[in-house]
C-alpha cells in the first residue's frame, strides 16, 4: 500500500536520510534534477535541509510517498514567487525510487501539488523536465502544455549538455 502525505518542515527535517536516498537513487540512475554526481552525499543532504527550511517557513511544499513505511517518492510545489508572481507555483523535485516506478506514483503526487497549488490560490504551475524524458509524457497527459525548449540547459550525470522542456498549466480557482 501506498500513502502521500505531505510533510511539515519538522518532519522533513527528521527524514532527511530517506529523502536523501530517495534523490541519491535518482540521480544515480541517470535522472535530470540539479545533481550530477550520486556520490555526492553532503551536497545532497544540504539540499533536503535547505528545502525543510523551506518547508518550515512556508517557501515550498513537500508531498512525499510512502511504500511500506519507506519514503520512495518526493515532490515539491514552490510558493515563494516575486509579488507579480504571487498567482503561479513552480512544480520541482518530483522523484521515484527507481525500485517504486510504474505503480503510479508520480502521477498521484503531480494531482496532489495541483490541488494544494489550487488550494493555496494558485492558477498556474509551471515546471521543467529534460526534453523527451519519460516524464514529459507523464505531464502531457496531465494537461500541461509545452511553452518552450532551452537547448543545452543542464549538464547531465554523464558530463553532456541537454535541453529542458519548460511547461506550464492553467488551474481553476479552487
Amino acid at each position: 500500500m501506498i500513502n502521500y502525505i505531505w510533510l511539515n518542515g519538522e518532519q522533513a527535517q527528521q527524514q532527511l536520510d530517506a529523502l536523501s536516498r530517495v534523490l541519491t537513487a535518482c540521480v544515480a540512475g541517470g535522472a535530470s534534477v540539479g545533481f550530477t554526481d550520486a556520490t555526492d552525499s553532503m551536497t545532497i543532504r544540504r539540499f533536503w535541509q535547505s528545502a525543510s527550511m523551506a518547508v518550515a517557513q512556508g517557501e515550498k511544499a513537500l508531498a512525499v510517498a510512502r511504500q511500506n513505511g519507506e519514503i520512495v517518492a518526493t515532490l515539491m510545489v514552490v510558493l515563494a514567487m516575486p509579488v507579480n508572481g504571487r498567482h503561479r507555483a513552480e512544480i520541482c523535485k518530483l522523484l521515484v525510487h527507481p525500485d517504486a516506478r510504474r505503480q503510479g506514483i508520480a502521477r498521484a503526487l503531480m494531482v496532489m501539488a495541483e490541488s494544494y497549488a489550487r488550494k493555496a490560490g494558485r492558477t498556474l504551475l509551471v515546471l521543467d523536465t529534460r526534453s523527451d524524458d519519460f516524464a514529459q509524457a507523464l505531464y502531457l497527459s496531465l494537461g500541461w502544455q509545452v511553452a518552450g525548449q532551452i537547448p543545452g540547459y543542464a549538464c547531465s550525470t554523464q558530463g553532456v549538455l541537454e535541453a529542458t522542456t519548460v511547461m506550464y498549466k492553467r488551474l481553476d480557482k479552487a
